[in-house]
């Protein structure tokens, strides 16, 4: 990183060596940021099954409240920057109740023990599910193996339970019809591995209001129920008990003013909701000491922000789409966005990698090479939804320093959606996500406080303040280097992809096609050097732009060779 940086300033004719400041904000955060206190918070809220508005979601956002107060953040009385330090905690009245699971267990009849319960399988009730009577039901059992939905509502299952390999939302509204009391149900992806981690179960929902309930089993509760309907028509002891209650959704954000531009900034978002430790207690604990490492290093006047740092937990997707909608005129002055979503992963355990999703760019439609796409999927990209900005390559260098400083593996995704990032994306406004994926536990009720990793939420953190307060205060220097490194980027960018194609061409791709996927890389990074005239914090002079211009002119020649030779 440094020897980019002063190649930047030598060629930029400064002709003196210019201290990087992002080496002092690496200093500051891994001295810093204490990987225990991330790790208790995680350790808090992973505890709870949270839903907005319910008990446990509740208690996390006050969590998060007493972390911030004993930081130095105030709570905010008439407007964000009324302080250098301020909080708030939004509330808003819920339309529909809020749910919470207390217990549950299935029992065959003549056995002494229940063969899955609440206690060991939070996840086995899915949201918004009802609670039976009082003490709980028993009812014969039948098993459906292969009869069609249309079938399915013809059949007398009056006064008994439903039990298929497939989700129990697919078939609520059939048995309903056909007068079940409860539907029992199975729905685990390849990849969680269900056939090693017997135990597990995804979380699900069910249509709230509904008069019959749904329980989901793991693969092994699965399996011995079906072995024993093989043998016959079981009575089954099914007992559940929820809460379902009205609420009010609660969202805490906390700011620290910035001292020259403070209507700019820099937000990052942690969703509260779900029920696991990695997704996404990890995203909470991790901002959280993020946030009080910053009110630290404010306080010790150690960092000076020159624009707004903002922090915010709350409802995933929803609290960012609202923060970002809700005033126009905050979210024009908003120029970064980044969403903390699974960054603790014991990854020996979960079998995960930390992943930078980028912002769209052409690996999100053409996705070859070493690019590649989670389990979770591509996205819908088309090339009018590309991105261009330098906040890709810029995030991805910060990280590859951390990860070559701690022996930390860092790696990236093309863009596919899902989390707090994309409400910055449809508001044209940048953002990136740091997470973890392929995990085999991801969504399930195994996805324990035992598979979070205090180093890994460390170096996290230290990478997102690290690019945050960086950003924040960027100067000239700071937008020329950025010019340097993604000028780099890209003509590395451009020969990976000149020798894909050229490959793709001998094997009988079309040579135009091939042609157009550099065209739309050497655009999308000219387009994307272009972004950084507006990085430094009120720009005096013309230097940035003329280093953008001349890394344009290398890019273009660049180009222009690979096309003729792919002809």
């Amino acid at each position: 990183m440094k020897t980019k940086i002063l190649f930047a300033l030598l060629f930029a004719g400064l002709g003196c060596y210019a201290q990087n400041p992002t080496d002092e904000y690496f200093k500051l955060t891994r001295t810093g940021f204490n990987a225990q206190n991330a790790y208790e918070t995680t350790a808090f809220v992973e505890k709870y099954f949270r839903v907005p508005g319910n008990t446990g979601f509740n208690a996390s956002i006050h969590r998060v409240e007493s972390i911030l107060k004993k930081a130095g953040f105030v709570a905010q009385q008439q407007n964000e920057f009324e302080a250098p330090l301020t909080y708030r905690i939004e509330k808003r009245a819920m339309k529909a109740n809020t749910w919470e699971p207390v217990d549950a267990s299935i029992a065959i009849v003549g056995e002494q023990l229940p063969f899955i319960s609440f206690q060991t399988n939070r996840n086995m009730i899915p949201i918004n599910c009802g609670s039976t009577p009082a003490g709980g039901v028993t009812a014969p059992v039948v098993y459906l193996e292969k009869t069609s939905m249309a079938d399915l509502e013809k059949m007398d299952l009056k006064g008994k339970i439903l039990f298929s390999e497939n989700h129990p939302s697919r078939l609520l509204q059939a048995a309903t019809k056909a007068g079940a009391i409860g539907v029992l149900g199975y729905s685990m992806p390849k990849y969680t591995q269900p056939e090693v981690h017997q135990t597990s179960i995804q979380f699900g929902s069910m249509k709230a209001n509904s008069e019959v309930w749904t329980l989901l089993l793991s693969y092994a509760a699965k399996e011995k129920l079906k072995a024993a309907c093989l043998k016959g028509t079981p009575q089954l002891k099914v007992n559940i008990q929820t809460k379902i209650y009205p609420s009010e959704e609660l969202t805490i954000v906390a700011n620290v003013r910035g001292s020259v531009s403070p209507d700019e900034r820099f937000v990052f978002s942690a969703h509260v909701q779900e029920p696991g430790a990695n997704d996404n207690a990890s995203g909470v604990g991790t901002l959280a000491e993020m946030a009080r490492l910053t009110a630290e290093l404010f306080k010790a006047k150690k960092i000076n922000p020159k624009r707004s740092l903002t922090f915010l937990w709350g409802d995933e997707i929803v609290s960012t789409r609202r923060y970002i909608t809700e005033d126009s005129t905050r979210a024009k002055g908003i120029m970064w966005g980044m969403s903390l979503d699974m960054v603790g992963e014991y990854t020996k355990k979960t079998g995960g990698s930390f992943l930078i999703e980028k912002m769209p760019d052409p690996s999100a439609i053409w996705t070859r090479g070493t690019d590649k796409h989670t389990e979770w999927g591509a996205g819908d990209v088309a090339e009018k939804d590309l991105f261009p900005h330098y906040f890709n390559d810029f995030i991805f260098d910060i990280c590859k320093a951390q990860g070559k400083f701690a022996n930390w593996i860092v790696n990236y995704n093309p863009f596919e959606g899902g989390s707090d990032h994309t409400p910055f994306l449809q508001n044209k406004i940048p953002g990136l996500l740091m997470w973890h994926f392929t995990d085999v536990f991801y969504h399930t009720d195994n996805d324990r406080i035992d598979k979070v990793s205090p180093t890994e939420m460390k170096n996290v953190g230290i990478s997102g303040l690290t690019a945050a307060y960086t950003l924040i205060s960027a100067d000239e220097n700071t937008a020329t280097a950025t010019v340097a490194q993604v000028k780099a980027d890209a003509l590395s960018r451009l020969k990976t992809e000149f020798d894909l194609s050229k490959k793709a061409i001998a094997a009988g791709k079309p040579v135009a096609e091939e042609r157009h996927i550099i065209e739309v890389w050497s655009k999308w990074y000219i387009d994307a050097l272009a972004t950084i005239n507006k990085m430094a914090v009120k720009p005096q002079t013309t230097r940035v732009g003329s280093a953008i211009k001349f890394a344009t002119v290398e890019i273009e020649k660049q180009t222009k060779v690979y096309l003729e030779e792919l002809k």
